[in-house]
Formats: structure tokens, sequence, C-alpha cells
């Protein structure tokens, strides 16, 4: 697809087409996307935090007006959308975790979605899931008030999404066909990252079996239909947590993602090999500098390196591709699999191309390659921009998965 805005920055481009997309379930309305991003000083991220800011606020400011007046369904519109506006405004901050500013607008989307998720039908109920010494954030949606034991969809966004966004992308779509859904953030993510200081694990079995219990404690689960959907790196996050975690019907990875070793040496003049060593290494002036200069050039690394040595809690650029070596199902673990995965793939993918075909021939039980193309304007990263039919798609191969015709 090409850029509408941005032609210059793909990252950009990528964030406001993701956002484009969120209008299909309320995450945004396109006059407010077009004209916030017609002010926006391109590559500059002051700018894209200061026009994202001033619209959310706009908007939160009309959604308290219309709770104040008693227009139920105006307020729960419109804090969906300032939720949403308010998560990109602190999109690009995080090269500097210290940046006031980044807490300011985080707490600002969760606050606004705690507005809208009470004003639904049933309410959307915010939760606290014990983990470790400590508990995750998240929402529990239910499809009806009737305590019936659903199936239900264990669901976390990836590197840089939050557990409030999810509702734009899966939560309120599964919801519509008939399925709960519990939505977290899981260590490294934006509600236990900003306010927790925890940072991503690769061995997110630890992160799931606390999120099973605690869902199978619920009585409008039905325990033998959970199905974990891991969205974006968590592509590979979900995946191996299946690995270990059995009590699992079904696990979709939107999209997949088999070695992110395979993304943080890409950019490497090195083999394989070379590349591990000098990464992992004490000290590597030159490595050092050749980061610096990957940065410069590139937005997408500028910012993925940035927001990951945030996320990671690596202290340089190489101590971050260091880390991503260590996110990895090469060693085996894609085999341990036995429930049916469906792998999403989009066929210009622009931060893990490749990765999903390789997930895919490495899985040895039930499994399923959904590719996404041009022609359905849905070949972006996590089919952003046509979340419509790419939910169809996906939740209509659970439907059958979980429910098979004879």
């Amino acid at each position: 697809m090409q850029p509408l805005f941005f032609p210059e920055d793909s990252q950009f481009w990528y964030e406001t087409l993701r956002t484009f997309g969120h209008i299909a379930y309320g995450g945004a309305d396109f006059g407010e996307v077009v004209t916030t991003s017609e002010r926006i000083v391109p590559g500059d991220y002051d700018s894209w935090h200061d026009r994202w800011l001033a619209t959310a606020d706009r908007v939160a400011a009309q959604a308290h007006a219309s709770l104040r007046a008693g227009h139920g369904v105006s307020a729960r519109d419109g804090f969906l959308r300032a939720s949403n506006y308010y998560r990109m405004a602190e999109f690009f901050l995080h090269g500097d975790g210290d940046d006031p500013r980044i807490l300011h607008a985080y707490d600002l989307q969760v606050d606004c979605f705690h507005r809208a998720a009470a004003l639904f039908t049933p309410a959307i109920e915010p939760v606290r899931i014990p983990y470790e010494d400590t508990t995750l954030p998240g929402y529990f949606y239910r499809v009806d008030t009737s305590g019936a034991p659903r199936p239900t969809m264990l669901m976390f966004n990836g590197f840089d999404g939050s557990a409030e966004e999810m509702h734009f992308a899966g939560a309120a779509a599964a919801v519509e066909r008939g399925y709960n859904v519990l939505v977290f953030d899981g260590p490294g993510q934006p509600g236990t990252r900003h306010h927790q200081g925890l940072t991503f694990r690769p061995d997110w079995e630890h992160v799931i079996t606390p999120v099973v219990d605690y869902a199978l404690t619920r009585p409008e689960i039905d325990p033998a239909k959970l199905v974990l959907l891991g969205q974006s790196m968590s592509g590979l996050l979900a995946p191996r947590a299946a690995a270990y975690e059995h009590r699992l019907a079904a696990v979709i990875a939107l999209d997949g993602v088999y070695d992110l070793g395979d993304i943080s040496t890409a950019a490497l003049p090195f083999d394989r090999a070379e590349a591990e060593r000098r990464l992992r290494a004490d000290t590597d002036p030159e490595l050092d500098a050749m980061f610096a200069e990957l940065m410069a050039a590139n937005p997408m690394l500028r910012w993925s390196i940035n927001h990951g040595m945030y996320v990671m809690g690596s202290a340089t650029p190489r101590a971050f591709g260091a880390a991503y070596l260590d996110y990895t199902l090469t060693d085996g673990t894609a085999a341990l699999i036995t429930c049916p995965v469906l792998i999403c793939a989009g066929a210009d993918d622009g931060f893990f191309a490749g990765q999903p075909e390789k997930l895919y021939q490495n899985l040895t039980g039930p499994k399923t390659l959904l590719e996404f193309t041009a022609e359905d304007g849905a070949d972006a990263h996590c089919q952003s921009g046509a979340q419509r039919l790419a939910y169809a798609r996906v939740y209509d191969w659970l439907d059958e998965t979980l429910t098979p015709t004879a």
C-alpha cells in the first residue's frame, strides 16, 4: 500500500495506517486521523506527540461533555478514540524513559479506556491477574450476563502495543462472535513497563500459565476452549507459551514469528555466527558506531532500537540486539506445540517478513498459514488497515477449529 502520509518515513506511516485500521472497531475517526497527520512534522517525535496529544485532549473533552449531558453512547465512543490517540501521543518517546510525557499520556489512555469500558453492556471489567509478586493489568469481556461458560480468548499485544489497544485489535471482534475475552499486559508491555519497570522475558510460558490459572477461576470461561492470541512480536511469545502450557485449545500468531535473532542480525554485514558473537561481546566500539549510523539512516531502526532498549531493559543498541537473540523457537520448541496453530502472514510485512513461513515450516502439529495480500489491502504487518477482513478470517478459522463440522 502506498503511503498516504509520511512517504519518507516508513515508521510514521505504519503507525498512521495502524490507527486508520482502528476505525473499524471505534478506535479512530478518519477525519481526526487526517487532520492530525497533516499537522505533524515528518520524522519529528515531539511534533508527533504534540499533535496527537492535542487531538486526544479535544476528543476526551467532548466525551466528558457528552457524559455529563447523559449521552452515554457518544461518551463511550469518544473515550475509546481518545484512549487510542493518547496511546499514539507517547508512542515515540521511549528513547528517554524518564520523559514525563510518557506517563501523562499513558495514564490518560488507561483512564479514557476505563471510562469507555464502564459504558458497554455488559461492562468491560478491569482486572488484575496475579503474577509472581505483583499483578498484570487487563480486562475481562463478557458476551452477556448469563454466566454461561463460553469459549474464551486470552489475548495480548506485542513489542509496543497496549492491552487497551487490543479492544480494536481482536477483542471487540471476538465478543461479536460469542467469545469472552481476557486481555492483559505482560512484562515489558505498557501496563507493567511504565509503572512497575518490568521488562520482556523470552520464557513466556511463565507469564501465560498464571493467566490460564486466573482464567480458570472464572465460571464464565469454558476450560476446554481457551484460545491464546499473540499479536506482532507476540506471534513468537504465544507459540512459545503453548509449547509448555497444554491447557490451550488453539493458538493464533498474528503475525507469526520464529526467530528474532534474524531481525537483530539482518542489518549487520557479518554472517550469523559472527554477528551473534559481536552482539554479545563485552565491548565492540566498531559495532556500536555501526548501530548509530544505521539508526541515523533508517527511521524504522531508529524507533525500534530506542523502544527496544526501553522494553528489554537494555543499556545500549547493541545490548538490545543481543537480547533479541534469546527470543527464538529454533531450539526445537516449536515442535512441542500440540494444539492447532493459526499463523497469519502479511505479504508486505515491514518488520517480520518471512518469519510466519519459518514458523509454519517448523511446526509439527495441526497448523494453518493464513496469507493476506495487497489486493485485500491487508498486506501490512498485523493486517493493519484491514481489521474487519482480518478478524473475519481469523475467527472463521477458530469457529471451525473449536467446533468442527462432520
